[in-house]
């Protein structure tokens, strides 16, 4: 039976490289870089990145750059600020969970 030899798909000094740019500058260019100049697909490199434990995600935003709230977030405040469970409030919808969220913050500062 004839052995099958893998060839690494990065060696060793091509990922000490990796590693040693990302972390100087750890940035979406960064990444755009070291995937044209290793001639990989920016998956790549991000995954590889974060094989090697270095990869920081950029934290998620909205349009407007504020940060993303999820509604489970916002039934948690509003359960906490009222001292009740409501296992259903999650159906409502995240707008409408805002504005009741915003209430009773201006309630509690009365």
């Amino acid at each position: 039976m004839t052995e099958v030899t893998r060839v690494p798909n990065y060696t060793d000094e091509m990922v000490n490289a990796m590693v040693a740019d990302y972390q100087d500058n750890p940035s979406k260019d960064t990444v755009a870089k070291l995937a044209s100049e290793f001639n990989k697909s920016t998956r790549s490199i991000v995954a590889k990145l974060v094989r090697e434990g270095v990869y920081v995600a950029a934290p998620r935003v909205t349009k407007t750059g504020a940060p993303v709230i999820r509604k489970a977030e916002l039934v948690a405040q509003i359960q906490d600020q009222l001292g009740i469970a409501l296992p259903s409030l999650e159906k409502a919808s995240k707008q409408d969970l805002e504005v009741l969220v915003d209430a009773i913050r201006s309630e509690v500062e009365r």
